[in-house]
Parts: structure tokens; sequence; C-alpha cells
């Protein structure tokens, strides 16, 4: 017997969800952290995309909204050195609840506890071996060296990996040459104007948004805590970007790129971050399984925690799954599959946004003017919205063919039944698979209802009806749906299919 079903080495938040995750499926986890403190360094600033939707349908959305200072931002986001404006669009295909990634990860952390993860912090995984029963982590920890087991291991220890690199798994892809440092600062009233823009001192007005120069780009705007800031500058150098960025090396950074000091103090945020475009050749090694940024590292902003996040529930589930011994053959598989599609689509757009920032002369800028007037259009805007979020991700799925829906997040429907009003994400908080029957077909819910110890059944009304029933997985991806009117013997057997492939065998087979 192992001491835990899985480690995870890494408390950041792709380690911490899974965690959480696990143990709402009923595994048990461990959590491995290097650092023997909670990290203080303010890298990510919120959280946004398709993950906050998947929060809302684990219930606990609204601890992130009570912690922010601005839960309801107006959906404005930089891409690739243009600006994307969704605030003028009824429904914003992307939004975002600003956060320190610290208090993240404190949330994170008490979600995991509260669901009965063990995280123990100063302890380092230093080595690893697995054989066809289990994984041994050789681990070093306050009071010195000691071995664990577990049925697995998943490393999301970040773009450093160690666990990444004991398994022997490549990394390929590419760093750019650029340091980004970033700030939250206080200047004086005579430097930021009434609109927004700043009169620096031997240089004159400055625009809010982006600035170039050529010497590197100077970004920011005022907001009620003072002035976001960022510079951009080529730099060859290996910055760990765990260690934390200071006034003065912000302030030299300020100086080189405009030529002139900007006079600032009072800093609530100060951090520094290199962009680097590789993703991991397989998230699986046997026992050993990758999330997070040991998995990819994604050369922009706003996009890494989404994903990170969301490959620790798509994996979560299926690995649950396989511990307790009823998982579909290939079913763990399918998290390579789907995350590794789902990780390049968001490299593809990270990439373009590169594209964009990168290129310094005219030809650069005027592709960046044409780019900024597509995103004027609301077909447009939301599409790269839609790209950022990862809400365009569509998982493929096992069959011939499929209703539109399978493979997509599920919409979180208006659903009316007996009782009164609720909605898809008021099912499914357990993480359990939810089946769901839209236009009274009895005749799918008595197959389903075979399936009924793993998938949960629920029959209601949808005002815009988009299907006949679904099949929802854990992670809120729909595996099968009917299409309206679907002929009894077609929806049936396709549905049973699908059961099988997804859960396993149904009860008593």
């Amino acid at each position: 017997m192992t001491d835990f079903d899985v480690i995870i080495v890494g408390a950041g938040p792709a380690g911490l969800t899974l965690a959480a995750e696990l143990s709402l499926a009923g595994v048990r986890p461990l959590v491995l952290e290097k650092h023997a403190l909670p990290r203080d360094v303010p890298k990510a600033s919120g959280i946004a995309g398709q993950i906050l939707d998947v929060l809302r349908n684990r219930g606990i959305l609204d601890r992130f909204e009570a912690a922010s200072s601005n839960p309801h931002l107006p959906p404005r986001f930089p891409f690739g050195g243009t600006h994307l404006d969704l605030t003028q669009l009824a429904d914003s295909p992307l939004r975002a609840v600003p956060l320190p990634q610290m208090q993240i990860e404190r949330l994170l952390a008490d979600r995991a506890l509260e669901l009965g993860a063990e995280i123990r912090r100063g302890h380092q995984v230093t080595g690893l071996g697995q054989d066809a029963t289990a994984v041994t982590a050789e681990v070093l920890g306050p009071d010195g060296p000691y071995q664990l087991t577990a049925q697995y291991l998943v490393g999301c220890d970040g773009g450093r990996s160690r666990i990444r690199d004991l398994a022997g798994i490549d990394f390929p892809g590419t760093t750019y040459p650029e340091v980004n440092r970033v700030a939250q600062v206080s200047v004086p009233a005579s430097v930021l104007l009434d609109n927004g823009d700043l009169d620096i001192p031997g240089l004159g007005v400055l625009l809010a948004g982006f600035n170039r120069t050529d010497r590197g780009q100077f970004a920011f705007a005022a907001n009620p805590g003072g002035v976001f800031l960022q510079t951009v500058e080529d730099d060859t150098a290996d910055y760990d970007d765990d260690e934390p960025l200071t006034m003065t090396e912000l302030a030299a950074s300020v100086r080189r790129v405009l030529g002139v000091e900007l006079p600032m103090s009072d800093p609530t945020r100060l951090s520094r971050f290199t962009f680097k475009d590789r993703q991991a050749e397989r998230y699986r090694d046997g026992r050993v399984l990758l999330a997070g940024d040991a998995a990819h590292l994604l050369p922009a902003t706003g996009t890494a925690l989404n994903v990170g996040m969301i490959d620790s529930v798509n994996l979560a589930w299926k690995l649950a799954a396989t511990v307790q011994g009823w998982a579909p053959a290939g079913l763990l598989d399918t998290y390579h599959e789907e995350r590794y599609f789902a990780g390049a689509r968001a490299r593809q757009q990270t990439r373009a946004q590169v594209a964009l920032r990168r290129g310094t002369d005219s030809a650069a800028e005027a592709l960046r003017a044409i780019v900024q007037e597509l995103l004027a259009d609301e077909p447009a805007a939301r599409r790269v919205g839609a790209m950022i979020a990862g809400t365009d991700v569509r998982y493929p799925m096992p069959g011939a063919e499929h209703h539109a829906l399978t493979g997509t997040f599920a919409p979180d429907l208006t659903l009316h039944t007996e009782p009164g009003t609720t909605s898809v994400a008021a099912l499914l908080p357990s993480g359990r698979p939810v089946f769901l029957d839209l236009a009274d077909r009895p005749e799918l819910r008595e197959i389903a209802q075979r399936w009924s110890h793993r998938v949960d059944l629920h029959a209601a009304k949808a005002g815009d009806q988009p299907a006949d029933a679904l099949l929802i997985r854990p992670d809120g991806h729909i595996a099968w749906a009917a299409t309206l009117g679907e002929p009894a013997e077609t929806a049936a057997a396709t549905l049973r299919a699908a059961l099988e492939h997804w859960f396993g065998s149904a009860a008593g087979a």
C-alpha cells in the first residue's frame, strides 16, 4: 500500500487546484512545496478566462470576488501591444477578477485543506523512481531526507520543473530576449494629469497606454491605487522570476527606456517576468504527470494561470477514476491529448501577440494599427476574447459524428424544474458527471440510470434549449449531446457509447 494516492509537487495555483479537485473526488493527495512559507512575489495580478466559470461550477467563485478590490473590472485587456476593449459587448467572452497571486494561492490552499488535502511546506523532491505499481519520491524536509510512495505523482512545480527533468521529458521552445518589469506605484500629483496621462519632467506629456522608444517600451494606466506601469527591454540575462523586483531595479529600467527619471514611490506591486514559449513533449511519463507551467510556458500575460488551473481540473477526475480502479481503458491518456491540444492553442494566440508586440519598424506599427481597427469590430473582438479565455477550445471526441456542443464547455443555462429555477452551474459543485434531460426523454434517462452510481441525473426545461439532453463531465465539458428531436434509437446508442467511454461499465455489468 502506498503512503498517498497522489503526490503533487508544487503549491502554486495548478498544484493547489489539483489537490482540491482530487480531494473532492475522494482520493488522498499530498502537496509538497519546497518553499517553507507561502510566496509573496506578486506574479499574476488576477484570475481570468474560463477558470472563472469552473470556479462558479464548484460554488466558490464568490470567495475570489469577495477578496478582490474590483471583482467587476471593466473587460479591457492588452493584446500584443494593442487594446482589446470588450466593454461595449452585452456579454463579454472574457472577464477578469484582479487579485494578487499570493491571495489566489491562499484561497486555493484554504479550499484544498477544507476538503482534506495535506500540504507540506519546506519539503523538496530531490529524486523519483517508478515501477508498474507506484512512484517513489525522495524528499528533503526540514528534518532531513525521507521517502514517500504514491500511485501517481504530478509535477506542478513551474517552468523550471525538477519533476519534468527527473522524468526525462523534453521541454522544447523559445526564450525571448526581453524582460518585463511591472509595478503599481504612486507618482506626484504634478506628474499625473487629470486625464490619466503623465507629465514627466525632462520629457513632457506621455499618453496613457503603450509608448515605444528605441530602447524599449513603457506602458501605463492610472487607477484608484495610483499608476500601473510596465517596462519592456531586450535583455538576454537569465533572471529568476521568483527573485523580487526592487524599486532601484525598476527605476533604472524606466530611466533606460524613457531617458529620464520618473518620480515614483509607495509600491504595492513589484514583479519581473521573462517570456518563454515552451511546451512539454508529453504531459505523462508512466505514473508521472505534468500540469501548469511545468507543462507549458506562454509568451504573453493573462493566459498562463487560466490554462494551468484548467489542466488540473481536467486531470483530477481522470486521475481519481484511475486511482479508484473504475477508469475505462485510455481515460488517463486523454489528459495529454486534450490539454496538449489546449496548450498548443494558447501558445498560438500568445505567439501571435509576440509578433505584434516585438516589431519595431514601420511595418510592425502598421500591423498593430490594422489589428487595432479589427479589434473594434464585434466579431473579431469576440473571437480574440474567446481565444484568450480558452473558451474556443473544443476537445476532440471519439466517434464519427457529434452534436456541435460536444467537446465544448457547458453553457450555464437557466433551468426550470418543479422546485424552481436553477442553472447548470448549480448541478456541478460535487464534481460528479451530470446527465441533463432537457426534453423529457424517458428512454435516455433509463439508459443513464444504469450509470447513476457515477453520474447524477437531472431533468429540466431551458428557455433556449440547445439540445434534447447533455452529458457533462466533471470538468464542465460536454461528453455527449442529443440533437433536438433525434430518433430514440440513434440517441440511445450514442449515449450508451459515451457513458461507457468516459465512465466505464454500467452498474451490474
